[in-house]
């Protein structure tokens, strides 16, 4: 695979999406839980789409049960939890891996293409992002901590958004 835009990704809904639809968007790809420490980010995630999406962002966020097991629930539940919790309008896609044996090849192709953060290879926890330009290559990985609002990814979004 040569870009993110190769892979093909079931949705919350249970419909299979080419990620060739957000062709020339930025696009943040979060891995994310409804009962994590972190789960409070879907709204800065919210906030961010809201700022950026009439400038070509998009959010892809891939519901994860990997870490503690903090996103038990299914699809049903995981998208009404971030629609009515947090309002979320960005698109929400069917549970995955994101490390291990099983990690979805979308994954395996996000971490190969990003120089590790502090702490190796695989993804850290939940709410790792990385962003993803309009050509379908990785530019930056942010740790789980990052705020989503935070000037440091707001800064590499409107570099890729104003480009």
């Amino acid at each position: 695979m040569k870009s993110l835009f190769d892979f093909t990704m079931q949705d919350i809904e249970g419909e299979m999406r080419p990620l060739a639809d957000f062709k020339s968007k930025a696009l943040l790809v979060v891995n994310v839980a409804s009962r994590c420490g972190l789960t409070p980010q879907y709204e800065g995630l919210q906030r961010l789409y809201d700022e950026f999406r009439r400038q070509g962002l998009e959010i892809l966020a891939f519901p994860c049960n990997q870490f503690m097991e903090q996103e038990p629930g299914t699809p049903e539940e995981i998208r009404d939890f971030a629609m009515i919790q947090y309002g979320v309008t960005f698109p929400l896609f069917s549970k995955i891996e994101v490390n291990g044996e099983g990690r979805a090849p979308l994954y395996q192709w996000l971490l190969a293409s990003e120089p590790a953060v502090e702490g190796g290879s695989d993804v850290q926890w939940n709410f790792e992002k990385f962003l993803v330009d309009g050509e379908g290559q990785v530019r930056a990985r942010f740790d789980p901590q990052a705020e989503p609002c935070s000037e440091q990814v707001k800064a590499a979004i409107e570099d890729l958004v104003s480009g």
